[in-house]
């Protein structure tokens, strides 16, 4: 220590000039190495390229790869540094060798460089190649070498040696000449890579193949000569032909590289995507949009999810259509009018809050709110409907009338929880329109939604009856994360278990049509809740299905939004749905939430809970629903002993009065209830010797309150008439019309009356001959 301490007094200034020469010497290597920019890559689960986006620079390089292939790595050494492993960075003698056959020969012929050099060479770009850049090459070589192990050297070389054209890397260079993996490529094709470094201008497709076939065998012969082949592999390597033309880069899910590249610009991304799965649906899709663009339907989208990790199995953005018709669109993540594939999230809320039973009627008439007149797709009305056929045959009017019974708000706020980002605005905004695809929102965030219900079906089946906090957590894309649910909670996340369970048997129940589609061939003995739904104006289809194990969501239409007659999510994205589920393996149903169900009496008839006049069944329903109303639908009728008429003490002794419950629906419900249901019986008439008393109700039938009326003209030129029709709950009942306070006439038991108004507004009343009153305003178009 005294000695060194004594040196460095002695020698103070050279100590100095040591210390700044390390220092330099320490930093004299950048950090990083290389700062060009990269391509985009995405790879399958398994590692399979499904796509990549070019690099900047309009270069192809990949990000760098972390291992070289053992068949590369023996050629590129053997080619280019057999000493690779045992030299500093330099070598010595090859560096000699070549200093001398250089002065020699007047020129560089040689440059002696180890792969070390190269890639300071290639990290030193544009650097013209002088006796004095070989020396700095050199310095920086062995700083390298103290940096880096041989294998991250030699990463370093495989992912920035220039192959040829704009093909910079192993990763791609394999792809784009011979359509494989790295580890994928044979001894002659690992060969053909190695050579092509050193005379990149050698790969141009037709031209220069006997040089480089020259070259290339010289080294397959020196393998054989090292012992590194042995003579059956290289006869055979040396008869394998040489590329003739780059081969394109696979697109197996562009959209998905597409959204990939928002948020991992340039880097290599291991995706959750299936690759047979992908590629199964890609080909599910090119099929259906031959047959849809004979509609001038040119886009449609599909996306498949686990529902038990939330990875993202299938990504299909588009169909393959062409950029007139926006193939580039990305229509998984594009909003879009969301037609009726909401109502089974009414269905449930209002079955988790007791409002609802899974079949309690719920009127199907003509109905108008606040100046808002909704409609069913089938023009005809049902007059009253079980809650859970309403789900399954999509009927707009009733769930038009369970949302205003909900509250509109109400619905609002609990669709903010189920993170919709494209459902932004304030309730009023969107009106009772709701329900029906007047908000957008978008496959992506649809499919999240509907596997976060099936998830915490099983959730609630694997956890022993409990819930996780963050159930409705983000899909995923990328290989290695995972899905964080949040905590064990006794408290139920959105909606109860019940409640999920029983909205997905609703939806299981809708029968596939029958006919001439593909997809009457579908296994009908996979359960699967599924719905459909179609914007107004045939703009968009959807079909989102789910099972215990996967959700797959499918949206068809025009991404410019042009409605087509006869697009509807039955027809057009349903036969994709279901060939898609034809492709993934088969689900068994959801385990029964029984700790969040409770059995319970039900009125047979009208779903509603069961009064002791009612016909009984018994059915689980959510422990919220036994705080449900009971049927309001079943009464006790008195009737004479023919049970011909209805009767009470005013003219019939009480010993000759037959008792029975009867099942009666209000006059506008009844009337179009009992067209549809031949067991519906009216209740019998009073007898006319009764003295009656009681609420008498009277509805109009049609037209509807503020609507439009146009009257045609039959063929002779006349304008016909208008027939109005009136319902009343008394049967005999003489009623009276006004048009404008005008007496047109009277009507007994059929109240149907034809009137001819003028153009422009008018105001229809009825009064009937117990002094009740109805009016309906119309307005008269010719």
């Amino acid at each position: 220590m005294n000695r060194a301490l004594s040196f460095i007094k002695k020698h103070r200034i050279k100590t100095i000039l040591l210390v700044i020469l390390l220092i330099a010497y320490y930093l004299c290597l950048p950090e990083p190495l290389f700062n060009t920019p990269t391509s985009t890559v995405i790879e399958s689960r398994n590692g399979e390229l499904l796509g990549a986006r070019i690099a900047k620079d309009g270069q192809w390089r990949f990000p760098e790869t972390d291992s070289v292939p053992e068949k590369f790595e023996q050629c590129i050494l053997y080619f280019e540094d057999a000493y690779f492993y045992s030299h500093p960075g330099f070598n010595p003698v090859s560096i000699g060798k070549a200093l001398l056959r250089n002065v020699r020969a007047g020129r560089v012929v040689r440059g002696g460089s180890t792969l070390t050099q190269q890639v300071i060479r290639l990290s030193r770009k544009g650097k013209r190649r002088t006796y004095l850049e070989k020396v700095v090459e050199i310095v920086l070589a062995t700083r390298l070498e103290l940096r880096y192990s041989k294998a991250e050297i030699l990463n370093l070389y495989a992912s920035h040696a220039p192959f040829g054209s704009n093909v910079v890397g192993l990763d791609v260079a394999a792809w784009r000449y011979f359509g494989v993996q790295p580890h994928q490529l044979s001894w002659a094709e690992s060969a053909t890579l190695a050579v092509l470094p050193n005379a990149p201008g050698l790969i141009y497709p037709g031209k220069n193949q006997e040089k480089l076939r020259t070259k290339r065998n010289r080294l397959l012969g020196k393998l054989l000569k090292e012992k590194v082949l042995d003579s059956t592999t290289y006869r055979l390597a040396i008869a394998e032909p040489l590329p003739q033309k780059p081969f394109p880069l696979p697109q197996t899910a562009p959209h998905l590289l597409q959204r990939i590249a928002r948020k991992h610009a340039g880097e290599k991304v291991r995706t959750t995507v299936h690759p047979e799965l992908q590629a199964r649906v890609n080909t599910i899709v090119r099929q259906h949009y031959e047959i849809l663009k004979q509609n001038k339907v040119h886009n449609a989208a599909v996306m498949v999810m686990d529902v038990h990790t939330r990875q993202v199995l299938a990504y299909t953005g588009n169909t393959p259509t062409d950029r007139k018709h926006q193939k580039d669109v990305d229509i998984i993540s594009a909003p879009r009018s969301t037609g009726s594939i909401m109502k089974p999230f009414l269905y449930a809320a209002m079955l988790d809050a007791g409002e609802l039973l899974p079949n309690s009627l719920v009127p199907d008439i003509p109905t108008q709110i606040s100046g808002y007149t909704p409609e069913n797709f089938d023009p005809e009305y049902d007059g009253a409907v079980a809650a859970g056929h309403a789900l399954t045959r999509s009927l707009n009017i009733p769930f038009v009338r369970m949302l205003q019974e909900y509250g509109l708000e109400r619905f609002r706020d609990k669709l903010k929880t189920f993170h919709l980002r494209d459902i932004d605005k304030p309730a009023d905004y969107y009106g009772l329109t709701l329900i029906l695809g007047g908000a957008e929102s978008n496959l992506w965030d649809l499919c999240k939604t509907y596997a976060s219900l099936a998830s915490t079906i099983n959730h609630f089946h694997e956890t022993s009856s409990e819930y996780y906090t963050d159930e409705f957590t983000e899909p995923i894309l990328t290989m290695g994360e995972k899905a964080d649910f949040g905590t064990v909670s006794h408290q139920k996340t959105i909606f109860d278990a019940g409640s999920i369970f029983l909205t997905f048997n609703a939806m299981q129940q809708l029968n596939r049509p029958e006919g001439n589609e593909a997809w009457q061939y579908f296994d009908s003995s996979k359960k699967i809740a599924w719905k459909t739904g179609t914007s107004f104006g045939n703009r968009d289809a959807w079909a989102i299905g789910v099972t215990k194990d996967y959700v797959v969501g499918v949206w068809a239409g025009n991404a410019d939004g042009e409605g087509r007659p006869g697009l509807t999510g039955v027809t057009a994205a349903a036969p994709v749905l279901f060939d898609v589920f034809d492709a993934l393996p088969s689900s068994s149903w959801f385990a029964t939430p029984f700790d969040a169900l409770t059995e319970a009496k039900v009125c047979g008839s009208s779903g509603y809970l069961a009064t002791p006049i009612c016909p009984e069944k018994k059915v689980w329903i959510p422990h919220a629903g036994r705080h449900t109303k009971p049927c309001p639908y079943h009464h006790l009728i008195h009737l004479d002993n023919k049970r011909q008429y209805r009767v009470n003490t005013s003219c019939t002794p009480v010993t000759d009065i037959i008792t029975e419950p009867w099942f009666t629906l209000p006059p506008l419900m009844e009337y179009y209830y009992k067209n549809s249901h031949s067991n519906y019986k009216i209740m019998p008439p009073f007898r006319a010797d009764c003295f009656t008393e009681g609420p008498v109700v009277m509805d109009f039938i049609y037209p509807e309150e503020g609507r439009a009326v146009v009257l045609p003209k039959n063929f002779k030129g006349t304008t016909n008439e208008l027939i109005v029709k009136v319902a009343h709950s008394k049967p005999g009942t003489t009623i009276f019309w006004y048009v404008d306070d005008h007496f047109l006439g009277q009507t007994r038991n059929f109240h149907e009356m034809a009137i001819l108004p003028g153009e422009g507004k008018h105001r229809i009343t009825v009064i009937d001959e117990f002094g009740n009153e109805i009016k309906r305003n119309i307005q008269i178009r010719k």
